[in-house]
């Protein structure tokens, strides 16, 4: 399984994709922006181009015919994905600190990169992989689809949890007032946020062997 990780890492993936989470991430620098849409970049930009890269390369084939089972080809791919999320995130993350410190006195109206936000973001992202990975291995090539009904779902969440910090003032002052300031709270949310990546991540990849064996190749 190792070896298909650097496979797609190494092979299949432009290295341009692996350069993505540094070019988006400084966007956490813009001060007061909509940082949740930071990380949707890698949704709209990578995730559709790089399974575009796998379909033209006939990556599906080249891979079943190596001695391989499909349990690992869905595992490693996940890893892939999942492995680019977090280099987003942790890229994002490290901005968000200079974005903090450089902005103390920022009256923010939408959500701050304050721990908790974070949290969020990880629950965007779990929802994304739930209905992207075992919608794309119905087939394991067309991924359009799969795409769409992700990216529209993950823009549903941020859009309506962003609309709920606005107008619901318990759920303003926890993440952008005094709530920013207490760090059990913010490290409950971001603890929660990455407990629900985790649970909808491994259950997508289950989701996606059951579905991926009944491919006729």
């Amino acid at each position: 399984m190792y070896n298909l990780v650097m496979k797609d890492l190494k092979l299949a993936i432009n290295p341009w994709f692996l350069a993505m989470p540094f070019l988006t991430g400084a966007l956490m620098l813009i001060p007061g922006w909509i940082y949740l849409i930071v990380l949707q970049y890698f949704f709209w930009i990578s995730i559709p181009n790089i399974f575009g890269q796998f379909k033209a390369q006939n990556d599906l084939i080249f891979t079943t015919s190596m001695p391989v089972s499909r349990i690992d080809m869905v595992r490693s791919r996940v890893i892939v994905i999942v492995t680019l999320e977090l280099l987003h995130i942790a890229v994002a993350m490290f901005f968000g600190m200079f974005t903090i410190h450089l902005y103390p006195n920022m009256i923010y109206y939408f959500f701050a990169p304050h721990m908790g936000f974070w949290g969020l973001c990880f629950v965007m992202l779990a929802i994304f992989n739930i209905i992207f990975i075992p919608m794309y291995y119905k087939t394991a090539y067309k991924y359009g689809a799969a795409v769409t009904a992700s990216i529209t779902a993950s823009l549903l969440f941020s859009v309506g949890v962003q609309w709920l910090g606005i107008q619901n003032s318990f759920v303003f002052n926890t993440f952008n007032g005094t709530g920013a300031e207490n760090m059990m709270i913010q490290l409950l949310i971001l603890l929660a946020g990455i407990a629900i990546f985790t649970l909808f991540t491994v259950t997508a990849c289950k989701l996606a062997i059951k579905r991926f064996e009944k491919v006729d190749i």
